[in-house]
Formats: structure tokens, C-alpha cells, sequence
């Protein structure tokens, strides 16, 4: 089972338990398991059901939470508002998915050393772990790094490497494990489920003079620790405590969720549901301000400056770098907004059904802009059309693999906010392979993803993750632009927009 089976005992990476079945081929094993016949403790969680926990994280997110930013008088804002603008959005759990599931092969020496083969992003956790499950020292377990193929970060835990490992010790001899697509959708490390609030203060001019966000969300820290019951300042750091927005008045809050499955990184990681909140609000604010979403974008990043956190009481990470080396600097926003706008042709007239929609959001050290264009047929269903991306990555080694990479995040990302979604009943993850959790198909990929690196003398950002989190506000903001209806969950098959 996927399902957690102990509030005390955190599942780090060790592997999951069960039954394990070894033949002298991939087939022969498959058969021998199909022939099982097994009567599961499903635990604790047993009934965990993912829509009445969705309830909850949404009623959580309706109270008052832990403050963790807070500038200038929400409160006095709102009471003096023309306008009040609220939201509630909602992002489901997500699996990794990749072409290529978990496999690692493990072998054991004489004197008692492991030696393993894996497809894993983070070598050092399998020395970790599978000394730690074996007895023995890290020293005495020695990885292989293979190709990964896919991995988004679940090939960052190091469970199936600990299976191989401890099958081999318990054999005495090499054991190759492999898992199948449906293991890795339904006993995976899920992004984390999240329900958001944001509340904004317009005034009579359509300035925003307040803003209110509080997320909720079971956190990555659950996997390691049983006493986490909700976001940790590092998960908040990724697209919430770093808003560039020059609004005079802010709070930002944060709610407790228990988690019960396991939680873990994926590409991106909390800027993905906190970008699709941010990004969509902000658009969703012009338009209440009766604005271009564009320029107002720019009016909300206000001056150019560099922005701390910690000046409005937050404990703010920055992906362990140094504001001062890599800033959160609205003026390589405002860049950004001005060049992808620009490259998309923004204002330009557009066919019937067609929209655009602007997102931007910085992440991994590194500023992003997307601009998706969408049709929206006669039948309410929506193509993406055609995607830009402007990047601001600081110093630019090799401009084809960061083209290749903002590629890649437009597939990525359109594939979260068009169909990813696992749920949970009665304690069982519900999706098991590509039919069930789907990527898009060829014959959705947009006619073409527009990339351009901008020319910026700072020291380099990250490439592997910020293409991911704007392509999902873009495109809902396209889908209002064409529709003048507005999508606050994800994904948008639920909504019957795809």
C-alpha cells in the first residue's frame, strides 16, 4: 500500500514492506505475483479519502493561521477598501509519472559490503539508507549511477534501491528490482495537496492596498519527522514569503494538514501551487481593477528594488543562497513581464475564442515568464495554442540545454494543470497507470513553445525547475481572457475544460 501505516513512524526512505516474489526473469516474477492472493493491513489511514480531507484543508484555510509575513494593516485595508477581491484555489496531489518507473539491481560481497545499480538522483540517501536497513557502514555501500530517464524527483528517494539491497542480503545473491507503472502511481512520493485563500483591498483608483494568502498543506517534513503537522518556513519560502509585490499592506499565513501518504519533492516543488494561486490572483485582480493584466502586473511589482522578507518579519530561505548574490530584484521582474508580453505580440487583435493569459514567477534563483494562448471551441473545450517563455537566469553557459529545459517545463506543466490529479478512497490511491493519470498526447502539445534567455550579467539561477510553475496560471488566465470564466482548481479536466 501507498497509505501511511503509522502516525509515529515517519516512512523516510525505507522501503514499504510487503511480499516480495523472485524468479530468474522479469516475466516468470510477474506471473508469481499476479497468483498472490494476499489479505492487506491497510493501517491507520485505511480510510483516507482525499475529497472530505480537501474540505478540510479548505475550512483550515478559511481561519486565521499562523502569521509567518506581515507588512503595514491588512485588516485597516480591508475595512477601507472600494473593493474586496477573494479566491479559494486548489491544487490536488501529483505523481512524477516518468517513462522509465523505479528499477535498481543490488549485489552482495563476501565481506559484507552492498554494491547497487540505480537510476537514482541522490546517491548519497541510498548509502544512507540501505546502510542504515542493513546494519552496516555507508562506507561499505557503493552506488552506481545509471541513466535516469525521467525522474522529477522521485528518483531522488532511495526505497527501491533499500528493496534491492535487502532482497540480495536476504538471498545471497544479485537482485534486480523492478517496479511497474502502477507500483510507482500508487505507492509513489506525492507533491503535496494544498488549498489556498488570498483576499485583496482595491482602492477607489484600483490600486491593491492589501493582500491576505494563506496556504495549507501537508509537508515534505512528514516523510522524515511524525511531529510535522504543516508547512515548514523552507516549503514557504518556494513562491509565497518571496512575493515582489510592492502592495503597502500584506499578510501571509500559513495552516496546519496532516499528512497521510507520503510527501515528497517534484519538480518545482511548492511553487507549483503557490504560483498557480499567486499568479492567477494577481490577474484576477486587473480585471476587478478593470486593467490590462499585464500592465497591471507591472504596477504590482511596483519600483524597482530588492526585496527582503525578513524586513516584514519572515524567516525567509532563498534556496540557501544569499540575498544579497542572488535578490529577489523587481526589475528583473518587470524585465521579464515587459519581454514575454512583448515576444507573445500582447494587445494584438485575436481571433473569436482565442485569449491570452500572463504569468510570472521566480523560482530556484531564476525569474520566468509565460504567455499561453488558448482556443476555447464552440464546445467549451480549450486548446493551448501557442506558449512563450522568457527566462532570466543570470549567466547563460549552454543557452541549447536551458531552451531544451524551458521545453520541457511547458510539457511538464501543462500536463500538471491539464490532467495531473491523484486522489485517494478508502485508504487507496485511485490512478494506476497512464489511463487513469494521463500526460497530454501529442495532438495537445501546443504548434509551438517560444523560448528566449535574457541577457543578464548576474551569477546563474536554476533552469531544471522555474519553467514549471507559471505555465498553469497562464493558461487559466488565457481561459478567463477567452470565457470570461475563471478556474481556481486544478486540474482543468476536472473543471470539463480539457
Amino acid at each position: 500500500m501507498c497509505i501511511r501505516d503509522s502516525g509515529t513512524s515517519p516512512p523516510g526512505y525505507n522501503p514499504l514492506g510487503g511480499v516480495a516474489v523472485l524468479a530468474s526473469n522479469t516475466w516468470s516474477a510477474e506471473q508469481g505475483r499476479k497468483a498472490l492472493e494476499i489479505d492487506w493491513d491497510t493501517g491507520l489511514n485505511a480510510d483516507y479519502d482525499s475529497e472530505s480531507y480537501r474540505q478540510q484543508l479548505v475550512d483550515t484555510s478559511h481561519r486565521e493561521g499562523k502569521a509567518v509575513l506581515n507588512r503595514g494593516n491588512v485588516n485597516a485595508a480591508f475595512e477601507n477598501a472600494a473593493k474586496v477581491v477573494e479566491a479559494d484555489y486548489y491544487a490536488p496531489h501529483l505523481s512524477h509519472a516518468p517513462m522509465e518507473p523505479p528499477a535498481a539491481a543490488a549485489k552482495m560481497h563476501e565481506d559484507g559490503s552492498v554494491e547497487i545499480w540505480a537510476a537514482t538522483q541522490d546517491p548519497q540517501s541510498v548509502q544512507g539508507t540501505v546502510a542504515s536497513l542493513l546494519g552496516i557502514d555507508k562506507s561499505q555501500v557503493k552506488v552506481n549511477v545509471t541513466l535516469l530517464g525521467g525522474a522529477f524527483g522521485r528518483k531522488s528517494k532511495a526505497d527501491f534501491s533499500a528493496e534491492a539491497a535487502w532482497l540480495a542480503k536476504q538471498t545471497g545473491k544479485p537482485v534486480k528490482v523492478s517496479w511497474s507503472r502502477e507500483d510507482d502511481i500508487r505507492h509513489g512520493y506525492y507533491h503535496s495537496v494544498s488549498a489556498q485563500y488570498l483576499k485583496g483591498a482595491l482602492d477607489d483608483e484600483g490600486n491593491t492596498t492589501g493582500w491576505l494568502h494563506r496556504s495549507v498543506f501537508p509537508s515534505i517534513s512528514s516523510t522524515f519527522s511524525a511531529e510535522a503537522t504543516g508547512p515548514e518556513n523552507f516549503e514557504l519560502s518556494l513562491g509565497m514569503l518571496d512575493n515582489p509585490y510592492a502592495i503597502p499592506n500584506m499578510r501571509l499565513e500559513s495552516g496546519d494538514a496532516k499528512a497521510h501518504v507520503r510527501i515528497g519533492w517534484l519538480r518545482s516543488v511548492c511553487n507549483v501551487y503557490h504560483a498557480f494561486a499567486v499568479c492567477s490572483f494577481a490577474d484576477e485582480l486587473a480585471h476587478a481593477a478593470d486593467a490590462d493584466p499585464r500592465d497591471y502586473l507591472l504596477q504590482l511589482a511596483g519600483p524597482s528594488r530588492k526585496v527582503n522578507p525578513a524586513d516584514d518579519g519572515a524567516e525567509y530561505s532563498n534556496y540557501g543562497q544569499s540575498l544579497d548574490i542572488h535578490p529577489i530584484d523587481t526589475a528583473r521582474f518587470k524585465a521579464v513581464v515587459e519581454k514575454v508580453s512583448a515576444m507573445a505580440g500582447w494587445g494584438r487583435e485575436l481571433p473569436d475564442g482565442h485569449g491570452l493569459g500572463i504569468a510570472v514567477h521566480r523560482s530556484f534563483l531564476s525569474t520566468v515568464g509565460t504567455v499561453a494562448e488558448v482556443r476555447v471551441d464552440d464546445d467549451g473545450k480549450m486548446r493551448v495554442e501557442e506558449l512563450w517563455l522568457a527566462i532570466d537566469a543570470g549567466l547563460v553557459v549552454n543557452p541549447d540545454r536551458v531552451v531544451a529545459q524551458m521545453e520541457g517545463a511547458g510539457i511538464f506543466g501543462m500536463s500538471l494543470a491539464m490532467h495531473g490529479e491523484i486522489t485517494a478512497k478508502d485508504g487507496v490511491i485511485e490512478q494506476g497507470n497512464y489511463d487513469t493519470y494521463p500526460v497530454i498526447r501529442m495532438g495537445e502539445v501546443p504548434k509551438a513553445i517560444n523560448v528566449h534567455i535574457m541577457d543578464v550579467d548576474a551569477p546563474p539561477g536554476g533552469v531544471g525547475e522555474p519553467g514549471v510553475p507559471p505555465v498553469a496560471p497562464a493558461i487559466v488566465n488565457a481561459y478567463f481572457a477567452a470565457t470570461g470564466k475563471r478556474v481556481r482548481e486544478l486540474p482543468l479536466k476536472k473543471a470539463g475544460v480539457v
